[in-house]
């Protein structure tokens, strides 16, 4: 395999770019963003392997993420007994009846003759499994959100390792993927893209609104951590000692080392993804899935099961995004429901596959982090710009107040020029498709 120098220097460049964040901001700032390029470079992954391999307008992004991130507090977070004892049992007995109501309306309409009988026979079963399962799970939800709603006010979760909770987050959106899939994918590409971005507000408004399973917007904190927190580092002679040898404080080295170590895990897992997505797009199996891409009816005539295949597809790349999402929550020690915006998150991942190079995954990698950097650093770089334009100006000046202000909207600028600039001069991203 030839050396390609031109990719070697996009990566050099975007780690000379976050070496000269730590020495000229902080040690501290740099392992932050760097953290934040490696889960976004993880999400581009996944969005790519939809869209790069089979061509899937997926604009439902940060719903199959948000229920990822849910894994982390059902798997990590300790069960809340008072919760359980008043109205666990409860809460589980209604969403099972709400399963098998919408199991039997299934059955009715299969089983049934087409007419105006199974069509009431479909209201009645919907209607009356409603009824029941309102009967039994709001009083039951509503009792476990009275307990202590303070800090608790919800279920909990396993209290397993939370680092468990990253294959079950994949897991989690992959199943969602999947139910999405087998009603949308049939579909033409606009409507999967509707009903995408419909299940994603759907999943939002749960986290947001059934306090039950996730606090709602009172968020879950305190999630357990992968790596020792800074204040339990501060106590280690090592880095007290390094502390002294450096001039940096306790506090500063514990932090540097507890960022570090997050972004050696998540490098493992993004390597091991890169790996895993490199070895089966040069197989048979992504020659046929690009070849699908290319030309669907082609691939038909040929007797490809094209429906299939984007199923299964939909499935890899969303399970991607939801590992992605659970990876997020655990570096952030909490889940914000709250902070889930659908399409705006949902563009700049999108931004990242585009100005990467789509059907290229080191082209989604490069993307995540030269994109995710600049949307960090876009803030502070419009402050210093809007600052050194008005200098001349007089500290009360209506002027210079309001272009100070307004100064954060310049990521959202440099987001937008990013993406026309590569749309007109390198169409195919900075790492195109081969």
């Amino acid at each position: 395999m030839s050396i390609n120098f031109r990719n070697i220097g996009l990566f050099s460049f975007m780690a000379l770019a976050l070496i000269l964040t730590g020495m000229f901001q902080s040690w501290t700032l740099s392992l932050t963003i760097l953290n934040m390029c490696l889960i976004s470079a993880i999400m581009a992954l996944g969005v790519n392997i939809q869209w790069g391999y089979a061509g899937l307008f997926n604009v439902g992004v940060m719903g199959f993420t948000a229920f990822g991130g849910l894994a982390a507090v059902l798997i990590a977070m300790p069960p809340v007994h008072d919760a359980w004892a008043a109205g666990g049992f409860g809460v589980l007995l209604g969403l099972m009846l709400g399963a098998a109501s919408i199991f039997g309306a299934i059955m009715v309409w299969q089983r049934m003759k087409p007419g105006k009988l199974r069509v009431a026979a479909l209201i009645a079963v919907l209607v009356l499994g409603y009824v029941l399962t309102r009967l039994i799970f709001a009083p039951a939800a509503s009792a476990i959100m009275r307990v202590n709603p303070a800090t608790e006010g919800y279920l909990g979760g396993l209290g397993l390792p939370v680092v468990l909770s990253w294959p079950v987050g994949a897991l989690f959106a992959a199943g969602l993927a999947w139910m999405v899939g087998k009603i949308a994918l049939g579909l033409r590409s606009d409507y999967l893209a509707i009903a995408t971005l419909g299940i994603s507000e759907i999943v939002i408004a749960v986290l947001k609104f059934e306090g039950w399973l996730s606090r709602g917007v009172n968020n879950v904190s305190g999630i357990p951590r992968a790596i020792p927190r800074p204040v339990e580092l501060q106590t280690r002679d090592w880095v007290q000692a390094l502390a002294e040898r450096s001039g940096f404080t306790n506090a500063e080295v514990a932090s540097v080392f507890e960022k570090l170590g997050y972004a050696l895990l998540f490098m493992v897992v993004l390597g091991l993804l890169i790996w895993l997505s490199e070895k089966a797009l040069n197989s048979p199996w992504g020659r046929m899935m690009r070849a699908i891409r290319d030309n669907e009816t082609a691939a038909r005539a040929m007797g490809k099961d094209v429906t299939r295949r984007h199923l299964m597809v939909f499935v890899l790349g969303s399970g991607v995004c939801g590992l992605a999402g659970a990876m997020m929550v655990t570096l952030d020690g909490q889940l914000t429901p709250g902070s889930y915006e659908p399409l705006r998150y949902t563009f700049l991942i999108w931004v990242m596959v585009i100005v990467g190079g789509s059907g290229n995954n080191w082209g989604a990698v490069i993307g995540g982090f030269i994109i995710w950097f600049l949307w960090v650093q876009a803030e502070p770089a419009g402050r210093w710009l809007m600052d050194t334009l008005t200098s001349g100006l007089a500290s009360d000046s209506v002027v210079r107040t309001h272009l100070m202000t307004q100064a954060a909207h310049t990521r959202l600028i440099m987001m937008g020029l990013a993406l026309l600039l590569m749309l007109r001069f390198a169409p195919r991203g900075l790492i195109p498709e081969r």
